[in-house]
């Protein structure tokens, strides 16, 4: 099984960087209050950062919206993860504890403003691919049992059977979620320029440090461009 990214999308975003973190042999049962109050920390963060009135003008958060009106989708209805996360801290929520995978890439994903997803690729069938959907695909949200498949031309994640992930990383798909069970999970991490390859590598290696002291994970980091177009996932 490889990890693709067809050619087309670095056609469009040629500065793009996408980081992937291999995460094996995981114990993803682990309850730590360590991973709830750095979540916590993050959060606090980000209402010093940012504000409810202007956060969409930070240079991250405006070039993904940018992004995702490059394929037809609404920002503001349908919100880049790292978006919808941050708008949530700045009306006064918070981020509720999932699993350690799922906080613990919400705590890098709050800190270095980027998008952020994972799947468990045991659940996966052939290649998972970064691609254009084709507008036939079947897709399912995350906890619910109904189709809603993405429209032609969206940019999504997916494999021989469907879409796992829709419009980027805005909604994952119940089928290849990442849940307490998990043992072998791919996660990705969207550079979208102004998003610096440095930074990106700063934020895979905290995660991946993460991912081994909390889940006793064997990880291994990859960075795909436009000039690496796939790696192998296992």
């Amino acid at each position: 099984m490889n990890f693709v990214i067809n050619p087309k999308v670095f056609e469009n975003f040629p500065d793009l960087s996408v980081g992937v973190i291999i995460a094996t042999d995981i114990d993803n049962s682990c309850k730590s209050p360590e991973i709830e109050e750095m979540l916590r920390n993050e959060e606090e963060s980000i209402t010093k950062r940012l504000d409810i009135d202007s956060y969409r003008d930070n240079p991250k958060l405006s070039a993904l919206q940018e992004v995702h009106r490059s394929f037809g989708n609404n920002p503001n209805k349908f919100p880049p993860s790292i978006q919808g996360l941050v708008k949530r801290i700045l009306k006064g929520g918070s981020l509720p504890i999932i699993n350690p995978i799922v906080d613990l890439y919400n705590i890098i994903s709050l800190r270095h403003l980027v998008c952020a997803g994972a799947e468990d690729f045991d659940t996966c069938s052939g290649d998972i691919q970064l691609d254009y959907a084709n507008g036939t695909e079947s897709f399912i949200p995350l906890g619910e049992n109904v189709e809603d498949p993405p429209k032609e031309g969206e940019l999504v994640y997916k494999d021989d059977i469907g879409v796992i992930c829709r419009k980027l990383n805005w909604r994952e798909g119940d089928r290849t979620k990442i849940t307490d069970g998990t043992k072998n999970a791919l996660i990705v991490l969207e550079g979208f320029s102004p998003f610096a390859k440095e930074d990106l590598e700063q934020a895979l290696n905290e995660l991946s440090e993460y991912l081994i002291k909390y889940c006793n994970a064997e990880t291994s980091i990859k960075i795909l461009t436009k000039e690496i177009l796939e790696c192998s996932v296992k």
